[in-house]
């Protein structure tokens, strides 16, 4: 059972074409599930399974609208400490033990488990150029 402006807001977000497209992804089968239609119907006519169905009716159930966010934390942040950066540069002034001439953005961050942009940053901020050494 929805109530008008929970209908409103759900109509709302189905329709919209500025909205994030997850958010219509999520409205629609809602709507339908008010106006009594079956999983089955509804996987056919939204093309979703119908566990995803079920996800979304049990969180809108428990929280309503509040329900319908993504839970998806991301991935925590990592910080280019001094110690960090210290040992991009370390290893930069290396010789790769894989045969190669110069190390590559993304063969170091490999070799040191970090991501490849942020031994592309500490390359840039301290103006070296492997290809060039």
């Amino acid at each position: 059972m929805l109530t008008a402006a929970e209908r409103a807001e759900l109509t709302r977000r189905a329709r919209s074409r500025a909205g994030r497209a997850e958010d219509a992804r999520i409205a629609r089968p809602l709507l339908l599930l008010s106006d009594g239609r079956t999983y089955r119907e509804i996987a056919a006519l939204v093309d979703c399974s119908e566990p995803f169905i079920s996800k979304w009716k049990r969180r809108f159930t428990a929280d309503r609208l509040a329900g319908l966010y993504t839970r998806h934390a991301g991935r925590e942040a990592t910080a280019l400490t001094p110690k960090m950066e210290a040992r991009i540069l370390d290893w930069t002034r290396r010789v790769p033990t894989d045969g190669t001439t110069q190390w590559s953005t993304r063969r170091l961050a490999k070799r040191l488990k970090v991501h490849h942009m942020m031994v592309a940053r500490v390359w840039q901020k301290h103006g070296i150029q492997p290809h060039l050494m």
